[in-house]
């Protein structure tokens, strides 16, 4: 019985048998969802306020990058972007502005915005944690889509790659076709 098993598990990888991890993630915002890049990892969320999480492999002797969707957040630019830029510091003689660049997409029926940041990343576990752990180097690109829903109201959905500023460098079109690619 047990040659039959193993028979049988053999058959099943050399006919190139698919696993259900090799199905691609469908990430699901309110209204919007895309399959998430055959490359992303999927994780199990490190905290509640996430709801999707994906490791991105590394650049070449680098680290690898993680990239988290957390549906549902709270709305703007005018209250995220100086809280996250505060997360960096830039280097002597430079202000957080000098090290970071914003762009604006529009996809079908939402407004997308985008803040990128390279330098030190004052990196904290969660939002609130005290702890903070300075990341040399890094890059972290931020999205906030924003939709309406149907009573007028701004759904915000925030998006998180970051990493080692070579590895994001290496995924940063793919998170933009991505963003663009959500229906």
């Amino acid at each position: 019985m047990r040659c039959a098993a193993y028979s049988l598990a053999a058959i099943v990888v050399l006919a190139g048998g698919t696993r259900a991890e090799d199905k691609p993630v469908v990430v699901k915002l309110i209204k919007f969802s895309a399959p998430a890049p055959a490359d992303w990892k999927s994780e199990k969320p490190s905290n509640r306020l996430r709801t999707y999480q994906f490791k991105l492999p590394g650049a070449k002797d680098h680290p690898e990058a993680e990239l988290s969707i957390m549906n549902e957040s709270l709305p703007g630019t005018d209250k995220n972007f100086p809280k996250w830029k505060a997360t960096f510091v830039p280097p002597e003689g430079k202000t957080v502005d000098d090290i970071s660049k914003t762009a604006k997409w529009e996809v079908p029926g939402a407004t997308v915005n985008v803040l990128d940041v390279t330098g030190t990343w004052k990196y904290k576990e969660r939002p609130l944690d005290k702890k903070e752990t300075l990341l040399e180097d890094w890059r972290v690109i931020w999205v906030i889509v924003e939709e309406k829903d149907t009573d007028g109201t701004t759904l915000a959905h925030h998006i998180r790659l970051s990493g080692p500023s070579v590895t994001v460098a290496e995924h940063a079109k793919a998170l933009e076709k991505w963003v663009k690619s959500l229906r």
